[in-house]
C-alpha cells in the first residue's frame, strides 16, 4: 500500500513534470528561425525537418503531459496507484519508473502480450 509520505513525493514530482512539459511543449510551439533566404533548397529541407521534428516531439509531450495531469487527478480522488484495468495497487516500483503508470505490472504484460498478438 503506497503511504501518504510517497503519494506527496509522487505528486510534487508529477508537478514538476508538469511544469517542466508544458515549457517544453511551448518552446516547441515556436517555430525555428532560420532568416529570410529562402532561395536554396537546402535551407527550405532544413526548416521543414525541423518544423517536423518539433511537432512529433511536441505531440509525444503534450501525450505525456496528459497522462500526468490524469494522474494528478487521480492523486485528488484517491484513485492514484490503482490499476485502471483491474483496480489492484499498481507495484511501487511501476509508480516509481512511471509515476503516470494507469496500469499494473500484470496489466501492462496482458496488453504488451495482445499488442503482440495483434501484430502478428
Amino acid at each position: 500500500m503506497i503511504n501518504k509520505e510517497q503519494i506527496n513525493n509522487f505528486k510534487n514530482n508529477l508537478e514538476k513534470t508538469k511544469t517542466d512539459l508544458e515549457q517544453q511543449i511551448k518552446e516547441l510551439g515556436v517555430t525555428p528561425e532560420f532568416g529570410s533566404d529562402v532561395d536554396h533548397g537546402d535551407e527550405e529541407t532544413d526548416e521543414t525537418e525541423a518544423i517536423g521534428t518539433n511537432l512529433g516531439t511536441a505531440e509525444a509531450f503534450k501525450t505525456r503531459f496528459n497522462d500526468v495531469v490524469h494522474a494528478l487527478g487521480k492523486i485528488t480522488t484517491d484513485t492514484y496507484g490503482v490499476c485502471e484495468n483491474c483496480r489492484k495497487e499498481i507495484e511501487l516500483k511501476i509508480l516509481e519508473i512511471d509515476p503516470e503508470s494507469r496500469l499494473c505490472q500484470n496489466c501492462k504484460k496482458a496488453k504488451q502480450s495482445n499488442k503482440v498478438t495483434d501484430n502478428k
